[in-house]
């Protein structure tokens, strides 16, 4: 019984002296103290890349419209293939269609402005040609008559229009059925008339005008002689109320 106790106890000792043994670390390492400077995090500060601060900024009008276009073009989508969500390559299409629809409306935009100018450019270089800005000029001062002459002896018969319409205003401000201004535009002119039949010859003579010089429209011999007949037309109802 005693030699039992006496290898007990024996064991026991030498279990924990061996555990004691395997937990002690000596470390003989020098700890450094590392001191960070001011200089050291202003060069960690104005570096971009350790911004983490999130700016909100408003959305402007060109991104409320993308938005809404793309919420739009979802919809449609949604509706046809029965989606309830767009995903892949579909996902991709409507994230950039709204960039492809915009700069297709500056295209068309810039293309009428270009085109606008172009037509302003050709129509002023034409030989014969009257700038608008002469207008007031032809009315107050000039023979309209002898300028008529001078357009058909050319054969100008798209200027001999122009004369015929400015000499009708003429008629009409002369004898106050109208009160000519140079800022007014030719509806003005038809609303200003009271008498019905002057009023419908004088707005059928406008669009006649207004399709020859303004649309750039080709008229030959045949057709301006047509065209004389509706000013000549207008001239005797112009007499007969005056």
């Amino acid at each position: 019984m005693h030699k039992w106790l006496f290898l007990i106890a024996i064991c026991t000792f030498c279990s924990l002296f061996g555990q004691q043994d395997s937990t002690v670390v000596l470390d003989s390492s020098h700890i450094v103290k590392k001191e960070i400077t001011e200089s050291f995090l202003e060069k960690y500060r104005n570096d971009k890349a350790f911004n983490y601060e999130v700016v909100e900024q408003n959305p402007t009008w060109s991104d409320d419209f993308k938005t809404w276009l793309g919420n739009v073009m979802l919809r449609i989508f949604e509706a046809i293939f029965g989606m309830e969500r767009a995903s892949g390559i579909l996902s991709v299409f409507l994230e950039i269609i709204p960039y492809i629809l915009l700069g297709l409306l500056i295209f068309i935009l810039i293309k009428f402005i270009l085109r606008l100018n172009a037509h302003t450019i050709n129509t002023k270089g034409k030989q014969g040609d009257v700038l608008l800005s002469e207008e007031e000029r032809i009315i107050k001062t000039e023979d309209i008559g002898e300028l008529i002459e001078k357009a058909l002896a050319e054969k100008n018969f798209r200027l001999a229009v122009r004369y015929y319409y400015l000499q009708s205003l003429k008629q009409l401000n002369e004898r106050e059925f109208i009160d000519w201004q140079l800022q007014k535009t030719n509806s003005d002119y038809v609303s200003e008339i009271t008498k019905v039949d002057l009023k419908q010859q004088f707005a059928h003579i406008t669009k006649l005008y207004d399709y020859i010089w303004y649309g750039d429209f080709f008229i030959d011999e045949q057709r301006f002689l047509r065209a004389e007949i509706s000013f000549k037309n207008l001239e005797k109802i112009v007499l007969r109320h005056g």
